[in-house]
C-alpha cells in the first residue's frame, strides 16, 4: 500500500499529548468553576455548549485518533488533522474574544499548540498518494456540500455585516456581546469560507490537494456543526432564543458532514499504512 503521510515525529505527537492535557483543563474549569467565564450573558451558553462538545466529542477524538495515527492507520491520521483544526479554530476564538481570564495563557499555549501541529501534519500528509487511496471515489457531493457550506456561512454573516456597513451602525451580535467587533466572522470569512471554495475547486479538478482539503476539511465541519448545535441546546436550556433556521442549517451541515466523512474514511480502507520515512523520501532503500 503506498503511503500517504510521514510517521508523525515525536515532537508532533508530544503536542498533541499537551494539547489534549491543556484542553481538559480548559474545558473543565469552563463548565465546573463557578463564575469562571467573565463574557455577556448573551456568550455564556455558547462557551458552555462548545466546552461541553470539546470535553465529550474533540477529546475522546483526538485521543483516539492520535493513538491510531501513531501506529500508522491512515484514517486516524485524518481525523487527528481535522479534530486538530476543529481546535484550533476553537482557541483561536477563545484567545481573541473571550473575556480576559485566568486561563489566558493556557489558551495562547493551544492557539500555538494546535496551530503548529496542523501545520506540520499538513506538510507531511502526501497529497498525491492520498489521492490514488481515493481515486475511484465518486466526488460531486463532497464538491457540492463544500461550496453548499461556504455559500451559507457566508450568506450568514453577510446578512448581518452588510446591513451594518451600509447604515454605520454595528451588528446586533457584536452589541448584545459587548465586543469591539467579531472574531468569528473574521475566521468564517477569511479563512473557513475560502478554504472551502479552493477545496471543493480543486477536488472537482481531481488536483491531490482536493482530496487532501476535503477530508480535513468534513471532520472538522462535523466536530464545528456538532459544537454550534451544542451552543443551541444550552442557549435554550438557558431561556435564550435560538433561530429555527440555525437549528435546521447547522443540524443538516452536520449530519451531511458526518455521512460524507464515514464515506470518505471507508474510500481510504483499513489497510492504509505509511511508509517508512527513507522509502519516502526515494533517496534511501527500504527500512
Amino acid at each position: 500500500m503506498t503511503a500517504s503521510h510521514e510517521p508523525l515525529p515525536r515532537s508532533i505527537v508530544l503536542a498533541s499529548v499537551l494539547t489534549l492535557v491543556l484542553t481538559v483543563v480548559a474545558t473543565l474549569a469552563g463548565l465546573f468553576v463557578p463564575g469562571f467565564y467573565r463574557d455577556a450573558p448573551v456568550l455564556l451558553p455558547q462557551l458552555y455548549g462548545q466546552d461541553l462538545l470539546t470535553l465529550t466529542v474533540a477529546v475522546p477524538a483526538l485521543a483516539v485518533s492520535l493513538v491510531l495515527a501513531v501506529r500508522g492507520s491512515l484514517r486516524g491520521y485524518v481525523i487527528w488533522l481535522g479534530v486538530t483544526g476543529y481546535l484550533l479554530y476553537t482557541y483561536a476564538s477563545y484567545a481573541f474574544m473571550t473575556a480576559f481570564n485566568e486561563l489566558y495563557l493556557v489558551y495562547t499555549a493551544l492557539l500555538w499548540l494546535t496551530l503548529s501541529t496542523f501545520v506540520g501534519g499538513m506538510v507531511r500528509l502526501e497529497a498525491a498518494a492520498l489521492k490514488r487511496t481515493l481515486g475511484r471515489m465518486r466526488v460531486r457531493s463532497f464538491v457540492a456540500f463544500q461550496l453548499v457550506v461556504a455559500v451559507l456561512v457566508a450568506f450568514a454573516w453577510l446578512s448581518e455585516i452588510l446591513p451594518a456597513i451600509a447604515g454605520g451602525t454595528t451588528p446586533p451580535s457584536i452589541t448584545a456581546a459587548g465586543l469591539p467587533t467579531s472574531v468569528i466572522y473574521s475566521l468564517d470569512l477569511g479563512i473557513v469560507v475560502p478554504a472551502l471554495v479552493c477545496s471543493a475547486s480543486w477536488l472537482r479538478q481531481r488536483r491531490p490537494w482536493g482530496y487532501a482539503f476535503t477530508a480535513v476539511l468534513l471532520v472538522k465541519l462535523a466536530t464545528l456543526g456538532g459544537a454550534v448545535m451544542a451552543m443551541a441546546v444550552v442557549s435554550i436550556l438557558e431561556g435564550q432564543s435560538v433561530p429555527a433556521a440555525q437549528l435546521v442549517v447547522f443540524g443538516g451541515i452536520t449530519v451531511v458532514s458526518i455521512v460524507l466523512t464515514a464515506r470518505l474514511l471507508r474510500a481510504i480502507g483499513a489497510d492504509s499504512r505509511p511508509r517508512p520515512v527513507e522509502s519516502v523520501s526515494g533517496s534511501r532503500g527500504e527500512a
